[in-house]
Formats: structure tokens, sequence, C-alpha cells
């Protein structure tokens, strides 16, 4: 099992609450920006919280969009991306109306909740939900099917490919909350604030 964890720094995310989940599975992971550092990575955690057009900008700006490719694409990496670092694999973003890095065949959207319904499905969807776990799942392995995640976001994944549904949470309708496809993996909930069923969920990314 290789464990060199690089967890990526783009300026936008809760990277030491992932780092400390992390130390509490006896798992050692490194912060950083640097392209030379991630290029030795074993596995990346691209985390996040905010604006798609700032992520994307943050990453162009600091030069990781290459290495990044590189690692996930061509090297094969394992990955997950927490939350906006998920939404950041899709293809395109109504946040901002600009292009993500393409890795996922997705669009990311706004929650579209009808204004009758507003008082009763606030956006952002904020607090704990569950996910309607597909069993095949590598992430969600000794995961019971009662336990809930913690969720922070306003756009989520539209039009997923079937085969690469892997957690499914509704919220007025339901969205894809978690994908695997080959090396790369997504939830859009916080697997670092999730408790007992986030810190298994790493220890399975972990394990990978």
């Amino acid at each position: 099992m290789l464990n060199n964890i690089v967890i990526v720094d783009y300026g936008m995310g809760n990277l030491r609450s992932v780092q400390n989940k992390l130390r509490r599975i006896n798992c050692l992971s490194e912060i950083s920006s640097a392209p030379n550092i991630i290029e030795k990575a074993d596995k990346l955690i691209l985390p996040g919280v905010g604006h798609f057009a700032n992520g994307m900008k943050r990453l162009q700006e600091m030069n990781l969009i290459d290495i990044l490719n590189k690692k996930v694409l061509f090297d094969k990496t394992p990955i997950l991306g927490i939350c906006l670092g998920m939404q950041l694999m899709s293809k395109h973003s109504e946040e901002g109306s600009v292009d993500g890095l393409g890795w996922i065949d997705a669009t990311t959207v706004l929650f579209r909740i009808p204004e009758t319904r507003k008082y009763e499905f606030k956006v952002p969807h904020m607090g704990w939900n569950d996910v309607r776990i597909d069993s095949t799942s590598i992430l969600f392995k000794d995961i019971p099917e009662s336990a809930e995640f913690y969720f922070v976001h306003s756009y989520h994944y539209s039009a997923v490919a079937e085969n690469l549904k892997t957690g499914i949470t509704n919220y007025f309708y339901d969205f894809v909350s978690c994908f695997e496809k080959e090396n790369m993996f997504g939830t859009q909930f916080h697997p670092e604030k999730s408790q007992d069923a986030g810190m298994q969920l790493l220890t399975n990314f972990v394990n990978i």
C-alpha cells in the first residue's frame, strides 16, 4: 500500500481538516502546491470550498493544471475530489460559466429549487444527509447504508453517466453525491466533517 498522500493546495479548501482526519487514521500527508511534490505523490486529494471560477483561476495561476493532468490522466494516480474539488473535475460549471478540468463528462449546475419550496429546501444545501450507496463502491466499503454525511454546497453534478454514480442523495430531487471512474473519485459531501463514516471513507481511499 502506497501512502505518499499529497493534499493539493490551491488556496481554496479545508486543508488542515482533511490532514487532521487522515492523521486520525494514522496516515501522514503533505499539503503542497509545488508541482515537484505533487509529481511524487502516490495519491492525491483535491479539496475545495468556494466559487468554481475562482478555483479554476487559482489552479491556472499556480501552474497546477498540467501536473494534475499528467498525474491523473497519464500516470493514473488515485485522486479524491472533495466538494468543490469534485466539481472542478467536471467539464463546465454554471458558477462563473467556465470550463473545468474536464475529467468527468458532467456539468456542474445550481440547485433547481422552485420558489414555492425554497423555504423548505434552502440553498446552499447544508447539514447532514444520507447517501444511497452502490454496493460495488470502493469508497463505501464497510460503511453502513444508514450512514449520513455532511454537505455544504449550492451546485452539483448534472447528467453523469450511470456507471460512474456510486452515491445518490436527495435534496428536493436526486443528485450525484459520489462518483468513481478508474483512478478518479469524488464526493460532494465532506468526509473530513462526517465523523466515523467519513473516516472510513478516507481509510478506503488510502487503502486503494
